[in-house]
C-alpha cells in the first residue's frame, strides 16, 4: 500500500504522521502544483492532501488509486463524478477545530472589544513609565454582558460560540443560512433583525449559494455603526470592499476576519490598506490551526485509513 502526501506543509511540519507508515510505504511532499501531482499520484493507492485539485487532469494515470482523504471539511476541490466512475472513494473530516474555531472567535472579539493593540503600544512605548494616573482611559471598551450577540450560522461551531456568549452573559440570537439548523436555547430570527440588532455578529457559516456575498454594503448599513463584525467561516461570505467602505466610513465599528476572499492574501484586497488595529484585525486562516486540533484531524484521518482497509 503506498500513501501520497500531496501538501503535507498545510497541516503544519509539527504534527507527527509515523502512525500512518504502518499501513506500507508513504510519500510525503510539502506542495504539489496539479502537474505535480499528475506525477505523483501514480502509483499512489490512497493521497491525502488539503487543497491540491482531485480530478482528471491530476490522476487519470493514478490507475492503483483507491481512497482520497482531505484533510480539511470543504471538498469542492474534489471532482467527486469522476471520482465515482472510477470506483475512488473519498473522505473528508469535520468537527475536528470546533473548539479552536470557537476561542480564535473570541480572541479576535476581546483584541477589538477593549482595543488591546492601543493599550499594549501605549505600555510598550513607555508612555505608561511615571505616568500621572494608574488606570489610562483614552480607548473606552464595554462588557460583553448585556450586549447582544448575534449568529449567522448555528452549526457545531456557532453553537459553541453561543454557549460561551451566554456564559459572559450575552443575549444570543440567531440566523440559520441554511433553514437546517435551529436551537430551544437561543432566539432565532431573520437576517435584518440580527444585522440592526446585534453588539456583536459573528459568522460561522460555509460557504454556499446562500452566504456568497451575504454580508454586502445593504447589509453592512442595516447594522449599528458601534457593532463589531467576526468573520471565521468563508472569505466570500464578505464583499471585501464593502467591507472596506463601512470601516472607513464607521458604518461599523470594527472587524476581526480570519477568512479572506482570497488567500494568501492578494495584493489587490482593499482590506489591506487599513492600518488602525483598533479597526481591523486579520489573522491567517489559523482559527482551526491550534496543535490540538491539528493533532485531531490527522487522528481522524488514520481511523479512516484504517477503517477502509479493514473492511
Amino acid at each position: 500500500m503506498k500513501i501520497v502526501f500531496l501538501d503535507r506543509k498545510t497541516i503544519g511540519e509539527d504534527i507527527d504522521l509515523s502512525a500512518f507508515n504502518e499501513f506500507g510505504e508513504v510519500v510525503i511532499y510539502d506542495y504539489s502544483t496539479v502537474e505535480e501531482a499528475a506525477e505523483r499520484t501514480v502509483d499512489a493507492d490512497i493521497i491525502i492532501l488539503n487543497k491540491v485539485p482531485v480530478n482528471e487532469q491530476t490522476i487519470k494515470n493514478a490507475k492503483n488509486l483507491k481512497l482520497v482523504c482531505v484533510t480539511a471539511t470543504g471538498t469542492n476541490n474534489l471532482a467527486k463524478e469522476y471520482l465515482a466512475k472510477r470506483g475512488i472513494a473519498w473522505r473528508n473530516v469535520a468537527g475536528y477545530s470546533t473548539e479552536a474555531v470557537a476561542q480564535h472567535t473570541f480572541s479576535l472579539v476581546f483584541y477589538l472589544m477593549e482595543h488591546l493593540s492601543y493599550y499594549d503600544n501605549y505600555v510598550k512605548s513607555e508612555r505608561y513609565v511615571n505616568d500621572k494616573m494608574f488606570t489610562h482611559f483614552e480607548m473606552h471598551f464595554n462588557e460583553i454582558a448585556g450586549k447582544t450577540w448575534g449568529i449567522i450560522g448555528l452549526g457545531a461551531i456557532g453553537q459553541r460560540v453561543a454557549e460561551i456568549a451566554t456564559c459572559f452573559g450575552a443575549n444570543v440570537i440567531y440566523y440559520s443560512t441554511s433553514g437546517k439548523n435551529h436551537s430551544d436555547i437561543y432566539t432565532e430570527v431573520d437576517l435584518d433583525t440580527l444585522l440592526s440588532t446585534s453588539d456583536i455578529v459573528s459568522i460561522h457559516a460555509p460557504l454556499d449559494e446562500n452566504t456568497l456575498h451575504l454580508m454586502d454594503a445593504t447589509a453592512f448599513t442595516k447594522m449599528k455603526n458601534t457593532a463589531i463584525l467576526i468573520n471565521v467561516g468563508r472569505g466570500p461570505i464578505i464583499v471585501e470592499k464593502d467591507l472596506a467602505d463601512a470601516l472607513n466610513s464607521n458604518k461599523i465599528s470594527a472587524a476581526g476576519i480570519d477568512v479572506l476572499d482570497v488567500e494568501p492574501m492578494a495584493d489587490t484586497n482593499p482590506l489591506k490598506n487599513i492600518k488602525d488595529s483598533n479597526k481591523l484585525i486579520i489573522t491567517p486562516h489559523i482559527a482551526w490551526a491550534a496543535v490540538e486540533a491539528r493533532e485531531r484531524l490527522m487522528q481522524i484521518i488514520y481511523s479512516q485509513i484504517k477503517e477502509y482497509l479493514d473492511k
